[in-house]
């Protein structure tokens, strides 16, 4: 917490030091900086500190306190808060010190929780007062930026600005944004880091580096920060900006992690053509999946390095599908991490990347729905279809789209293992339908479209039984059910009936599985 800065004012030495060892000037919100023992030391003591408070004594030679305060008053351009210190009980002065704005009146000897209480007091309205002056001076500052962007701000005021960010005759002026990434809404609470945060992170970074940044002037727009600056703010980093941008963005990567961009646009002659940097810092921003590495990007160094919008090969994406389809997770990584190398190789526009992972997105769920499968099942569909809007590495964004493949490989799995025991339900079904008929492995699965080896092997795993062994058992159990129920029908008509073309073939076949023959069957029945 900033302590507000505060100096003592009174002739006796040992009330000086009192004060200073009986309050605890910290939990009050405030440091003791300097002390004076009179008033005309104070007056000048006060113009060179600029402090926020200043306590002092009525009664002291040369120049009383109710006098220092009003030429406080008179002769400086800032007004600090004033406590009254006095062993007179004197209405009088009391009435002077209120009219001159005086804060508080303390006599002597003094009470430590009163003075601590108004100590407090003002620290909590020195404090609002400076939130609303910077609240201010934010809006001021944003308004203005605003206005001479846009070519709206008038001759004074863009001159009043000159002023203020104390230019020189040929300094030159930059705009850059401060772009914060992969700090997307999907995250938890706990590890994001708000707008207003970084803004302040900014406002720290800057003042870390800088000797004077009250000449930085910071502008919010919707997702990044905005940093005007001068050539003034340069003379630590030998007058180049690529120095400072690298100092900054280090200071930020300590406050906020290493997703933090800069992108610095080309420098301005004069305030008024300011906008001529913040549009170049602005086309800066699409040459960031380029140099993802550095994440630095200065327009100048870039602007001749043409962007590309190469479309995805309709081939190749379904070669990609076919990866996938057919589980071959090997080579679906390497295609994944081909494309995202030419993104940066060939240096891709952000839009032609965000097109061209569109439509794999697109490829992958025409797939799923094509397997009766509903994508928006799936917990990465949402990062990889929303994040558009949102300020991600291409690394960040490689890994939201290898979760997505990922994630899609196993549902389109899960979903053919559905399928496939839906299949072979129905296969059981046409069996149990058909049994009687001249039926094989080979035909059945030329009926299903589906592999006669890989069928015959789903079948073993569904069933615990190999395809040959269920038919026969199928028919067996027929040709037992017609023994049992017609007397008169003879063996081969059984077998024919079953399914069985050869009579003694059938014979042996049901003497396989039950230990006796069709006859020796029925006798036992009678």
């Amino acid at each position: 917490m900033r302590l507000h800065r505060a100096i003592l004012v009174d002739d006796e030495i040992f009330t000086r030091k009192g004060l200073m060892k009986l309050i605890d000037w910290p939990a009050c919100g405030f440091e003791i900086v300097d002390e004076a023992d009179n008033g005309e030391d104070a007056l000048e003591l006060i113009g060179r500190v600029k402090p926020d408070l200043v306590i002092t004594d009525i009664r002291m030679p040369v120049l009383d306190g109710l006098e220092l305060i009003r030429r406080v008053a008179l002769e400086l351009d800032f007004s600090p808060a004033f406590i009254i210190v006095s062993g007179y009980n004197d209405f009088a002065y009391a009435q002077q010190a209120v009219r001159y704005g005086v804060h508080d009146f303390i006599l002597k000897p003094i009470d430590e929780v009163e003075f601590e209480a108004a100590l407090r007091q003002l620290n909590d309205r020195l404090r609002r007062d400076r939130e609303n002056r910077e609240r201010n001076d934010r809006l001021s500052t944003g308004a203005m930026i605003d206005s001479i962007i846009l070519g709206e701000a008038d001759e004074e005021a863009v001159a009043k600005w000159e002023r203020r960010m104390l230019l020189r005759p040929g300094d030159r002026l930059f705009y850059l944004f401060a772009e914060l990434n992969d700090n997307y809404s999907w995250k938890s609470s706990g590890e994001r880091i708000s707008h207003a945060r970084f803004k302040e992170f900014v406002h720290q970074a800057l003042a870390a580096i800088s000797d004077d940044d009250r000449t930085i002037h910071v502008h919010e727009h919707r997702n990044r920060i905005g940093i005007l600056l001068s050539d003034r703010d340069l003379e630590g980093f030998g007058g180049e900006m690529e120095p400072f941008a690298a100092k900054l963005r280090m200071e930020l990567v300590d406050r906020a992690g290493e997703g933090v961009f800069l992108f610095v646009g080309s420098p301005a002659g004069y305030l008024s053509d300011i906008r001529y940097s913040y549009a170049t810092a602005k086309e800066a921003l699409l040459y960031k999946f380029v140099h993802d590495d550095s994440r630095i990007v200065v327009y100048d160094k870039v602007k001749s390095d043409r962007l590309n919008d190469f479309g995805i090969d309709p081939e190749r994406l379904n070669r990609f599908i076919e990866q996938l389809e057919e589980q071959r997770t090997d080579e679906v990584k390497a295609t994944v991490e081909g494309w995202f190398r030419e993104f940066r190789d060939k240096r891709y526009a952000p839009e032609a990347v965000k097109m061209n992972i569109h439509q794999c997105v697109l490829g992958v769920t025409k797939t799923i729905r094509g397997m009766d499968g509903d994508e928006r099942t799936l917990a990465s569909l949402a990062p990889i279809v929303e994040w558009h809007d949102l300020n991600l590495s291409i690394g960040e964004i490689k890994r939201l789209f290898e979760a997505f493949v990922e994630e899609s490989q196993n549902f389109i799995a899960e979903l053919r293992k559905a399928q496939m025991k839906g299949g072979i339900n129905k296969i059981r079904a046409y069996i149990e339908t058909n049994y009687s008929s001249n039926i094989s492995l080979k035909s059945i699965a030329a009926l299903f479209f589906i592999n006669p080896v890989y069928l015959g092997q789903l079948f073993k795993k569904t069933y615990g039984v190999y395809f040959n062994d269920f038919l026969l058992h199928i028919r067996v159990n027929e040709a037992k059910k017609l023994l049992r129920q017609s007397a008169d029908m003879r063996i081969y008509e059984i077998a024919e009936r079953v399914g069985f073309s050869n009579a003694d073939y059938f014979v042996t076949q049901f003497e396989k599985i039950e230990h006796m023959t069709p006859t020796e069957y029925r006798n036992k029945l009678r």
